[in-house]
C-alpha cells in the first residue's frame, strides 16, 4: 500500500513539474516574495566610532523587512541580494544568506544588518552628517530574492525595489 502511494505521489511530481516546464519557468508558476517596510520597529542607523576595521568610523544599519510569502506552498527564503543606497548615494553591496521558513501564504519579520566603514565610502559623508544633526536618512535596498521551492526549484526573482524608508539615529 505504501509502495503505490509513492509510486503515485512521484508519478504526480512528474506530472506537475513536467507542465511548470511548459508554462516557460517558475518564475511564471511561483510569485515572488513580497517586501514591505515594518512598521512596528524602526529602521536603525547606528554611528560607529574609529576602530582597527574602521579607522574613520563606520555606520551599523538595521532593516525590518516584513516578507509575505504569496503562494499556496510553503518556500524557503534562501537569499537577498543587492544594493544599499543611504540620503540617494550607493552604500554597499548586500548579500544576505537567509534560510527562513515562509509558510504557505504566510508573513515573517526579517532584520537585515549591514555595517559601512566610513573610508570606503566618502561620497556618504553628506549622510553622517546627517545622522550626527538628528535629520532623517533616507534609504533604499533594491535587490533580487531568492526561494527554495523544495520540488519546484530554487527561482530567483527580481531585481525590483524592496524597501524604501527614513532610517532612526540611535545611540
Amino acid at each position: 500500500m505504501k509502495v503505490a502511494i509513492r509510486s503515485a505521489v512521484a508519478s504526480l511530481a512528474v506530472i506537475v513539474l513536467s507542465g511548470c516546464a511548459g508554462l516557460g519557468g517558475l518564475e511564471q508558476v511561483l510569485q515572488a516574495p513580497t517586501f514591505a517596510v515594518e512598521g512596528a520597529q524602526q529602521a536603525q542607523l547606528r554611528l560607529l566610532g574609529p576602530s582597527a576595521d574602521r579607522p574613520t568610523g563606520g555606520a551599523s544599519i538595521r532593516l525590518y523587512a516584513r516578507v509575505r510569502n504569496p503562494n499556496p506552498i510553503g518556500l524557503t527564503l534562501t537569499r537577498v541580494v543587492g544594493n544599499l543606497a543611504l540620503g540617494g548615494t550607493r552604500a554597499a553591496q548586500v548579500n544576505f544568506p537567509l534560510g527562513v521558513p515562509m509558510q504557505a501564504n504566510g508573513e515573517s519579520v526579517i532584520p537585515l544588518d549591514v555595517v559601512l566603514s566610513f573610508s570606503d565610502l566618502p561620497g556618504l559623508a553628506n549622510v553622517a552628517q546627517s545622522a550626527l544633526t538628528g535629520q532623517p536618512v533616507r534609504y533604499s535596498l533594491n535587490g533580487t530574492v531568492g526561494v527554495d521551492a523544495g520540488l519546484l526549484g530554487q527561482p530567483s526573482f527580481g531585481p525590483t525595489q524592496l524597501l524604501e524608508g527614513n532610517l532612526r539615529v540611535t545611540r
